[in-house]
């Protein structure tokens, strides 16, 4: 009998095992069907919780969370130190507002997202490419008097970013303050010595430490996806391009890189400067004494809007202001995104704009980074193309960009990719500006990357092979988790 009862043993740890690993995944269950932002990820989690408790609750654990808890409360607490300094901010930016009919009424739900108004007075200048951005870039970096703030999601050690940190690190040598900051997961490779380097010259260096507080120790889903450099809070760098070889010299496997990138000299630069005051506040729990006051170039007077977006906002800001564009536009909306899985809200209102007869165009790469996002477009790319929105894939080397063009008054560019991930997971942030004029160079933009792409048919989708037809459909499925 004892004999018995010790074989027996064995099953019973594992029965006793089996069923707290359910408990486990019901109670985790029940915390995802509260705070995952849509129901498509909330019943993914819930039955994977609860049929894969073993693989689910860990993985839930790491990449399930909906709400960048802590940043939240840093941001919402009125009495701390991060929201009295960001009301005064605010206050002093608000002056150099301009109204948002200058631009069109649909575009006020925006400035109330961005909860900044349009902001007159600036110059800017679209980047194409890597050539073009990295020397205004190290230009604007040996201009600066005074002090840089900078912020890149990858950073790496290699000949592009070398030539950062030895610009970054002559300015310090010079009595420029430098403020250095990047996202842990996004620069996980970049090594020691190259932070070292940086710390020895007198630059103030952080990561973004997207772990870091109690209720975030094992989460590595929220990332901080902006780029943004700061000089003087006279000029400002935001766009697609983090800081490596392949944005300037292309990839060895997908090709030549095409981003954009773009630089604000004005008031907005000072709007840039805040959302880089914020991040870096939830990095160190300081606050960077900086001045405020902005320098107007003389004869340029272009409205920018500076729009931060993330895990910490109240409402799904990045898609809501994809959504806002379309809506706003009349005759045309044309879309630029290297990762296309967007959610139904916008997928409708891109439907709906062009049964409306407006000239609805997304371009996407056709030699994707990431086979994920790439199959799972698929699984949507066909009702897209029946409601009339002209899909096109570049073709010559990978398409980075992040931009939109609206009818003939407006462009954005900034870092927010048309996916899950950046509507709900990463920090963002875009430049929308409005003006007729930089509407048409960010056109003529386009059309010259259309030049370089092909239009996708309806009859390519159908004709798809069964295993890729799964796997599209199979990767959709993902979309709302990842």
């Amino acid at each position: 009998m004892k004999r018995q009862a010790k074989r027996r043993w064995p099953w019973r740890r594992l029965l006793l095992v089996m069923g707290i690993a359910h408990l486990v995944g019901l109670a985790s269950s029940l915390d995802a069907m509260m705070s995952s932002r849509t129901s498509q990820g909330a019943v993914a989690w819930i039955v994977s919780l609860n049929t894969l408790p073993y693989v689910a609750v860990p993985a839930y654990w790491v990449f399930g969370r909906a709400r960048f808890q802590g940043y939240v409360s840093a941001r919402r607490d009125e009495d701390s130190a991060l929201g009295q300094a960001l009301a005064d901010k605010l206050a002093e930016l608000r002056a150099h507002g301009v109204s948002a009919a200058h631009a069109d009424k649909h575009l006020v739900g925006v400035e109330q997202l961005a909860k900044l108004p349009f902001l007159g007075g600036n110059r800017v200048e679209l980047l194409i490419d890597g050539e073009q951005t990295f020397e205004s870039l190290f230009a604007g970096i040996e201009a600066a008097e005074r002090y840089l703030l900078v912020q890149f999601y990858i950073v790496r050690a290699d000949e592009v970013g070398l030539a950062l940190q030895a610009r970054l690190i002559e300015k310090a040598r010079a009595g420029v303050e430098v403020f250095f900051l990047y996202d842990e997961i996004g620069s996980y490779a970049l090594p020691g010595p190259y932070l070292q380097a940086l710390e020895e010259a007198g630059i103030r260096v952080h990561r973004f430490h997207s772990t870091r507080g109690p209720g975030n120790r094992f989460q590595l889903n929220f990332r901080n996806h902006r780029k943004i450099v700061v000089a003087d809070g006279e000029r400002a760098w935001v766009g697609g391009l983090n800081v490596g070889n392949e944005y300037l010299h292309g990839h060895p496997r997908i090709g030549p890189w095409r981003d954009t990138h773009l630089l604000i000299e004005g008031p907005a630069a000072l709007a840039l400067q805040l959302v880089f005051l914020e991040d870096w506040h939830w990095a160190t729990e300081e606050l960077p004494e900086l001045p405020w006051s902005p320098v107007v170039p003389s004869h340029h007077g272009t409205p920018v809007l500076i729009l931060p977006t993330g895990p910490a906002d109240r409402f799904e800001t990045a898609s809501m202001m994809i959504q806002q564009a379309i809506h706003a536009s009349h005759e045309r909306i044309w879309i630029s995104s290297p990762y296309f899985v967007p959610d139904e809200g916008v997928l409708s209102m891109l439907k709906l704009a062009a049964l409306s007869g407006v000239d609805v165009r997304v371009l996407i790469p056709e030699r994707p980074d990431n086979p994920l996002t790439y199959f799972a477009a698929y699984a949507f790319l066909d009702s897209l193309l029946e409601a009339g929105v002209k899909v096109y894939r570049y073709e010559e080397g990978f398409l980075h960009g992040k931009a939109f063009l609206v009818d003939d008054i407006g462009a954005a560019v900034g870092t927010v990719n048309l996916d899950n991930r950046s509507f709900r997971l990463n920090f963002e942030v875009t430049a929308l500006v409005m003006d007729p004029s930089f509407a048409e160079e960010v056109e003529s933009m386009f059309e010259a990357d259309f030049a370089r792409a092909r239009q996708m048919q309806l009859e390519e989708i159908g004709g798809q092979p069964l295993w890729h037809r799964v796997a599209a459909r199979a990767a959709y499925l993902f979309a709302p988790v990842l």
